[in-house]
């Protein structure tokens, strides 16, 4: 953290930013995101078909995942220390 307040990324030998994350954190952003293109789908899917249960189901699943995704991106913010992942 600089005198300012402000956060800077490390960077490593590469120029990788090196971001303080945890494999848990990492892995609900990657499989929440995969996830969300399924729902979408599902979504679609129900709409154009008329299965308003299965679209209801799909777009609810798809809030809870977005809550998720945003929260494990909270966390990983809000880490100063710990793994680079």
């Amino acid at each position: 953290m600089s005198d300012n307040g402000e956060w800077h990324e490390e960077r490593d030998r590469k120029g990788h930013a090196m971001v303080p994350a945890t494999p848990r954190d990492v892995m609900h952003i990657r499989a929440g995101s995969f996830i969300l293109v399924f729902l979408f789908a599902f979504t679609v899917l129900g709409i154009l078909t008329r299965a308003w249960v299965l679209a209801g189901i799909a777009v609810v699943l798809a809030v809870v995942t977005v809550v998720d995704i945003t929260l494990a991106v909270r966390r990983q913010k809000s880490r100063h220390h710990g793994e680079a992942g």
